[in-house]
């Protein structure tokens, strides 16, 4: 197990230019992301949505995180819809809900983007319960002949 204290950020490490317009919100996301999510496997799935919502906003010509809109989440997630299945918008979403959350409670964000809080609804069949034969007893509840 590797212990090693990070002082400087590795490039797979380095935040987004759209979250980080001043050194204390640059901080404030390098902390999101090192010390929030303990998980490797969720760090990196969060990082590459905020990179993707990142380039979609650069796209856009959105340089700012205070000039990020609820109708621009909105817009992103729809477009999301079209390329990637339900479970990963819904990780989308999370992982920006998380970093904005994150960067309002550090005050480095005046507010959260309203669409952040919506989730997309994922349909899946239920299993069918199966029951158990008549004949077979329950531990609770034994039968007697």
């Amino acid at each position: 197990m590797n212990t090693d204290i990070i002082l400087s950020p590795t490039p797979g490490l380095q935040p987004e230019a759209l979250y980080t317009p001043t050194p204390k919100a640059a901080q404030r996301v390098l902390e999101f992301f090192t010390a929030q999510i303990n998980n490797d496997h969720t760090r990196r799935a969060y990082m590459n949505a905020t990179r993707r919502f990142a380039a979609w906003c650069a796209s856009k010509s959105i340089e700012v995180p205070a000039a990020v809109q609820p109708f621009h989440v909105a817009a992103f997630i729809k477009d999301l819809q079209a390329e990637v299945a339900p479970p990963t918008v819904k990780q989308h979403l999370a992982a920006l809900r998380m970093l904005f959350d994150w960067l309002v409670t550090g005050h480095r964000h005046r507010r959260q983007p309203g669409p952040c809080r919506a989730r997309p609804e994922i349909r899946r069949e239920k299993a069918k319960r199966r029951s158990l034969p008549t004949t077979q007893s329950c531990a609770r509840f034994p039968v007697t002949a």
